[in-house]
């Protein structure tokens, strides 16, 4: 069966049980692996990148209790968003991901604040899936190449693209409703 009809398939059957976020997420997933500028043995390192970052945070108590924090790797550019409630601990954070190797640039957007809600995790996810649908609409753009990154409102978007790619992108998400601000974390190509 090839890549397009198990893509087509699975996005049938995840809007058949009523969840359009997931089958949004899914057909967009698979096409990107599919398609991905990264090599496979970059697609490896970024999954290596996340799992030791997450391991290196997970040997900290006072992080794992109190803090929100995810790791995303694309190409070797890490993006760190989130929420620690002080300075002390998103410091900690950031020094405990620095020590993962392979990690070619940091981006650390880290808020201080509480951690957010499960009804904005929600949302966020919720937000995710219009940003991605709506980029797929661009005949500009090949959306397969961008990663959506929400929290808390804020989209991150990565990738390797060319800067027009990247100025369109930016424009189709900041006119997503729901879209409090942009962040374009790209690599250009």
């Amino acid at each position: 069966m090839s890549s397009t009809k198990l893509l087509i398939t699975l996005s049938a059957v995840l809007l058949l049980q009523g969840c359009v976020a997931a089958a949004v997420i899914t057909i967009i997933g698979g096409a990107s692996a599919a398609t991905d500028e990264r090599s496979i043995g970059t697609q490896l390192d970024d999954q290596k990148i996340e799992f030791e970052a997450y391991a290196k945070l997970s040997q900290h108590e006072a992080l794992n209790d109190n803090a929100n924090l995810q790791v995303i790797s694309v190409n070797g550019s890490v993006l760190v968003i989130g929420q620690a409630p002080n300075t002390y601990l998103r410091d900690l954070a950031i020094k405990s991901i620095n020590e993962v190797s392979l990690i070619i640039q940091l981006h650390n957007q880290i808020r201080i604040s509480n951690t957010t809600s499960i009804t904005t995790k929600s949302h966020d996810i919720w937000l995710t899936s219009k940003v991605k649908t709506a980029l797929f609409g661009s005949d500009v753009l090949d959306a397969t190449n961008i990663k959506v990154v929400t929290e808390n409102g804020e989209v991150f978007l990565m990738g390797l693209v060319t800067e027009t790619q990247a100025n369109e992108a930016v424009n189709i998400a900041r006119n997503v409703s729901g879209v409090n601000r942009v962040f374009k974390i790209f690599e250009y190509i």
